[in-house]
């Protein structure tokens, strides 16, 4: 479990902050995705909820580049109401020299009730948390390795949705870089919470995670005995970079051992699902035809990312 400077739950139980799933009761992240799955029309597109949040400010403070994950928040807090103040730090005093907390509090003492935090360091959303009058709150949209808490949520709702609500009887891989992924850790810990039947994690060796991250996991080596018989498999992004650092010997020798194909599917469980965080590397991780094919939900994740988002937003800007 994550030892976190500040608690992310009230003491009557309400969430405080989002920082991380490790750790989170399964009752809190399933009221989240019941609140989530209600909110569905109104994400795609709905006014009913413009009062829910007016009067609120909410930033993205984003240390590092994003697409649907800002996109998604943004549309969020659109729809719930929310004035939104958006963080270019490339155009702030950040370039002068200014502290990540100072720039936070300064902004804090503009009137933001929320910030919504994208950074690639491990625990940094955490620290500004800790840093922060008691009022406001706080939401990680990806630190570091660590945690990509809605990410891992908006997975959950879209397996939820497809298979159930009974995790139990689910069989679960996750394929690819698991060392470098904070969306692979934050899956792990929500299925783990939700007591999924069996978590299986294959990838290269040099992918996988030597600390306790794969605690409870299965882990294989050979991705079509992996896929026998599993319900949803999640792939992974693929940075380019590792084959630079020589993790990975080439992409076309990656995409051989490690890419899904639809002979690949095919040796899952017939109504098997597939998913993707995105951004898709496309004949690097997974082949177009299982990208647009009838077994992918990838889209699916994407549009939950709107009502998990408002679901996380609605929580703690309410206790």
């Amino acid at each position: 479990m994550t030892d976190l400077p500040v608690p992310q739950l009230q003491a009557d139980g309400r969430l405080r902050h989002l920082l991380t799933l490790d750790g989170l009761p399964a009752d809190v992240i399933t009221r989240l995705l019941d609140e989530a799955q209600g909110l569905r029309e109104q994400a795609l597109g709905g006014t009913g909820l413009r009062d829910a949040l007016a009067g609120r400010t909410v930033c993205t403070l984003f240390f590092e580049p994003s697409t649907r994950t800002r996109s998604s928040f943004q549309l969020a807090a659109t729809r719930l109401g929310a004035d939104i103040l958006g963080f270019d730090v490339m155009a702030s005093s950040a370039k002068k020299g200014e502290t990540e907390l100072d720039t936070m509090r300064n902004l804090e003492a503009m009137g933001v009730d929320c910030f919504i935090v994208r950074h690639a360091d491990n625990g940094a959303v955490a620290a500004l948390a800790g840093g922060a009058r008691p009022a406001t709150r706080f939401i990680n949209a990806g630190d570091g390795r660590s945690a990509h808490p809605t990410q891992g949520l908006l997975d959950m709702l879209t397996l939820r949705q497809r298979k159930g609500a009974d995790f139990s009887k689910l069989k679960v891989l996750i394929v690819g870089d698991v060392k470098h992924s904070r969306v692979a850790r934050s899956d792990i810990h929500a299925l783990r919470a939700l007591g999924a039947g069996e978590i299986r994690v294959c990838g290269p060796r040099l992918l996988l995670p030597e600390d306790d991250t794969l605690r409870g996991c299965r882990v294989m080596r050979h991705l079509d005995a992996a896929l026998e018989d599993v319900d949803a498999i999640m792939m992974l992004r693929l940075q380019r970079e590792r084959m630079e650092e020589g993790l990975v010997p080439s992409l076309e020798q990656y995409f051989r051992e490690y890419g899904l194909t639809p002979e690949r599917v095919a040796c899952a469980s017939p109504d098997a699902i597939v998913m993707h965080p995105g951004p898709m590397n496309r004949g690097v991780e997974i082949a177009p035809t299982v990208a647009d094919g009838p077994a992918s939900v990838i889209l699916d994740q994407v549009s939950n990312g709107v009502a998990v988002r408002m679901a996380v937003l609605r929580a703690v800007l309410a206790s």
